[in-house]
């Protein structure tokens, strides 16, 4: 039986396990409303009480929709971050904090790190089997826009290529970032430091935007990229060149003349390169090389305990907020009492006694679970604006069979305890409904 199940796809098995969650919602139906027709009867009640099922409904669909927004924005963090890494490889930096290091290359995070020398650049960039070796160079920024100092060649890397303008010529030019402010023309002057440690005036220097990137859907993309010998220049370092050399831009550097930088983003020519410079440049007391990638697996693992968590709150608030809905319905069942009577004086049978009771109670808890994905999707949808606004990383949280799963079980179990209303319904007592 495992291997058959085995056998079908993810989404074929999501589909059956929805179905399967779904099932007793049906088996009951059936075994209620089978050879009745209890739905007009069901819809005077509902109208009767209108206010008080909308009510229900509200509090139902709020609950649901809370608990499903919060799962599906989780996934949506997890699919953002990781485009986000998507064109940092291999990362090769001091030792120290691999969690650090890729908050602060690949998410653009201030951070206070020690610096490659020359020498290591030199021989990772003169490497075989490396296609891009981009020094990164950190430290000044223009209002919300950090300005970060690399090469030509990791630009267009970055942005495919989707660069309108042109890359820089001269070290006092620059290509913005598809979300910074700046436009092809501007001319602007840096800060030193980021965030609440800038600096303001501490450079004199003006840079001139001569190219913006396409969004990427990163952090870069309130970025603006200089040449590295520009940050360096500005910080009263020598520009990683020769003198005889100094007006070149990008690789070769000169080792001596290569004042450091905190982070190399390596690009290999072919993917099972990676494996093997991690391997060479992974020395404890020289460099540390990892996987950006790999470090996020390590923070979903955790994310991934939090997701378990908030799905048990989600079950166990919606569970009461059913059980008060339940309670609720117990109530309104005793309003009902005098017309249930009425029906069975005539002679209706208990089983369709329970149907129209049952039904009405389900009409709620299902038309509340179904208006609660729609909130869940609201609200899914609001928070993805919000951590889009504060981390620059696109968030996109849809709904997804977790969700849908999440919803049909907790439509399965009320409508299964809906029955005690109905059951409720049957042990009142006849003669004293009528005369009341």
């Amino acid at each position: 039986m495992r291997d058959l199940w085995d056998s079908f796809s993810g989404t074929t098995q999501d589909a059956l396990f929805l179905a399967a969650l779904l099932l007793p919602i049906v088996v009951i139906s059936v075994a209620l409303f089978r050879g009745f027709a209890a739905h007009q009867l069901i819809r005077a009640m509902l109208w009767r009480f209108r206010w008080a099922n909308i009510t229900f409904v509200a509090l139902i669909a709020v609950s649901v929709g809370m608990g499903i927004g919060l799962i599906a924005q989780e996934r949506g963090l997890r699919q953002g971050t990781a485009r986000a890494a998507d064109k940092f490889e291999l990362l090769i930096t001091a030792p120290g904090s691999e969690m650090t290091m890729m908050l602060a290359a690949v998410y653009l995070q201030p951070s206070d790190v020690p610096l490659l020398n020359g020498f290591v650049y030199d021989e990772i960039d003169s490497h075989e089997l490396v296609e891009i070796a981009a020094p990164l160079a950190f430290g000044d920024s223009y209002r919300e826009s950090p300005v970060v100092g690399t090469t030509a060649d990791f630009a267009t890397y970055l942005s495919d290529g989707a660069i309108e303008g042109r890359i820089w010529r001269n070290s006092m030019e620059a290509i913005a970032g598809g979300a910074s402010d700046l436009e092809i023309g501007d001319v602007f002057t840096p800060s030193h430091g980021v965030g609440d440690a800038v600096e303001h005036g501490a450079h004199e220097e003006e840079f001139t935007v001569v190219g913006r990137m396409a969004r990427t859907g990163t952090p870069w993309d309130r970025s603006i990229l200089v040449p590295v010998e520009a940050v360096w220049e500005v910080h009263g370092l020598a520009n990683g060149h020769a003198p005889e050399r100094s007006d070149q831009l990008g690789p070769p550097f000169d080792p001596e003349f290569f004042p450091g930088t905190p982070a190399i983003i390596v690009k290999a020519e072919q993917l099972w390169a990676n494996y093997a410079l991690r391997s060479e440049f992974n020395r404890d007391a020289q460099t540390m090389a990892f996987f950006p990638g790999a470090v996020l697996s390590e923070l979903y693992r955790v994310m991934g305990d939090v997701r378990q968590a908030m799905s048990l709150m989600s079950v166990v608030t919606q569970a009461l907020v059913a059980a008060s809905v339940l309670l609720a319905l117990f109530i309104l069942s005793r309003l009902f009492a005098r017309q249930m009577a009425l029906l069975r004086a005539l002679g209706a049978p208990n089983r369709f006694l329970m149907a129209v009771m049952w039904g009405y109670c389900a009409t709620l808890l299902a038309a509340g679970t179904v208006l609660g994905l729609g909130v869940g999707v609201g609200a899914a949808a609001i928070l993805s604006r919000i951590l889009t606004a504060r981390t620059d990383i696109v968030i996109r949280a849809t709904i997804g069979w977790s969700e849908l799963h999440l919803a049909a079980g907790f439509a399965s179990l009320a409508l299964i305890l809906a029955l005690l209303p109905a059951v409720a319904v049957l042990k009142q007592s006849t003669v004293n409904n009528l005369r009341a």
